[in-house]
């Protein structure tokens, strides 16, 4: 009994939070971790992805913070804002040296090094020059299509810019006939024109993201782009829930190029009949003139500043980054590996679907870094709808748009910088 008391005693419980099918497929990593630790148990709570950022919100306010914590790269700047996350930057070294003055009970040095992530994920981390989160796992949007569709229309491969893909899509359409399309971009998602957007040079937001940029020349580019396809009827106006199934879809040829993450490529193998499982791949996002990139996403590790366990914690994120443990997490999830030296086995290396996005990961950039970012970006959405639905006027949408952001989203966010800046 005095054993059994004593070995209570010394066990340090760390506290970690995860959401979706990462969180439940995580625990199968977390044994080797607490066989290499003893006396530390991970107590591993998976959480549905729609109540995940309201638990964490109630869990700050009451002072009940889990010590890790799994957060999508558009939530960070939120809880950094917040004062809610520790600041990373200092455990993280290129060279791996011993560093002095290391805060709050992180190491002096790491396995985790920023040159082996790509550059656009991991500055979806660092707000104000200073590291909220470690990526762990990464994705991005680029082409799904259908091989023998293109092959059909004249073209022996993706399109590489947009001259070429809108050449394609023409083509296709011709092909495909009165009820069939081109390209599937559901109006009620804004991540297409998003990732449209965001190769362009001018930035979403100006004034150090404070106001709205989308009457710039680079979104009208984008934005333009994306309407012409509707115009020109090579995608039809719908939104997803307009269509049943797009996997169905997809595989009966109803439109031949779909914008999505790397999720669907388990999905696809899964769902399409077996006669297509060649005749479709993805393909890097085209750009005006040439591979364009898009938005960096996926999630990362934080550290939560109230956590009683920081050392532990990291421990933790730097075992989960581990080159063997993002492969085996990639095996278990197919969520891709953050690091680049992740991508060095088989089962990447040597499936072209997947390489793709790899290449692309190359070039992605983050969205604005500022809470108030995703209201943002679906008051975007809805200026597009306006104009491929409502025949409103580019100019006229991009002026109101602008004007809703400044006035009724961001007006606080100058308002706070003003009074820094005047003390």
């Amino acid at each position: 009994m005095l054993a059994a008391c004593t070995q209570r005693e010394q066990t340090t419980t760390l506290k970690f939070w995860a959401f979706g099918p990462e969180g439940e497929v995580v625990g199968q990593l977390l044994t080797e971790f607490e066989r290499t630790h003893p006396g530390v148990r991970v107590d591993l709570q998976n959480l549905p992805l729609s109540a995940m950022h309201e638990k964490l919100l109630t869990a700050f306010a009451g002072d009940a913070l889990p010590d890790l914590c799994q957060l999508g790269n558009t939530w960070i700047p939120e809880f950094a804002v917040l004062g809610a996350l520790e600041d990373l930057s200092p455990a993280v070294l290129a060279d791996g040296k011993e560093q002095t003055g290391v805060p709050a009970g992180l190491p002096g040095k790491s396995s985790i090094h920023p040159e082996d992530y790509f550059p656009g994920i991991w500055d979806t981390n660092v707000i104000d020059g200073k590291l909220y989160g470690v990526p762990w796992y990464v994705d991005t949007r680029l082409l799904f299509y259908r091989k023998d569709l293109l092959a059909q229309a004249g073209f022996d491969h993706a399109p590489r810019d947009w001259d070429e893909w809108r050449r394609a899509m023409a083509a296709i359409k011709k092909n495909q006939g009165a009820d069939r399309y081109a390209i599937l971009l559901p109006l009620n998602e804004f991540e297409p024109l998003l990732n449209l957007a965001i190769q362009q040079d001018d930035p979403l937001l100006r004034d150090q993201n404070t106001r709205g940029n989308f009457e710039s020349a680079g979104f009208r580019r984008a934005l333009d782009f994306y309407v012409e396809a509707f115009r020109e009827n090579w995608a039809p106006p719908m939104s997803n829930t307009q269509i049943a199934n797009v996997w169905d879809e997809f595989g009966k040829g109803y439109f031949a190029f779909y914008i999505t993450g790397p999720w669907n490529i388990g999905e696809f193998k899964r769902r399409l009949p077996a006669g297509l499982r060649g005749n479709w791949s993805t393909a890097p996002l085209p750009g005006a003139n040439g591979p364009g990139g898009g938005a960096a996403g996926g999630s990362s590790f934080a550290i939560f500043r109230t956590s009683k366990n920081k050392r532990l914690a990291w421990e933790l994120v730097e075992f989960l980054s581990a080159v063997e443990q993002q492969q085996r997490f990639y095996a278990l999830t197919g969520d891709l590996p953050a690091r680049r030296s992740a991508w060095a086995f088989s089962e990447l290396a040597n499936d072209e679907r997947t390489q793709a996005f790899r290449a692309q990961l190359e070039l992605v950039k983050p969205t604005p870094k500022l809470p108030e970012w995703e209201r943002i970006a679906n008051e975007m959405q809805l200026a597009a709808e306006r104009v491929v639905r409502g025949g409103e006027s580019a100019d006229s949408a991009l002026r109101a748009l602008d004007a809703k952001i400044d006035d009724a989203i961001l007006a606080k966010r100058r308002a706070l910088l003003k009074g820094r800046a005047e003390k």
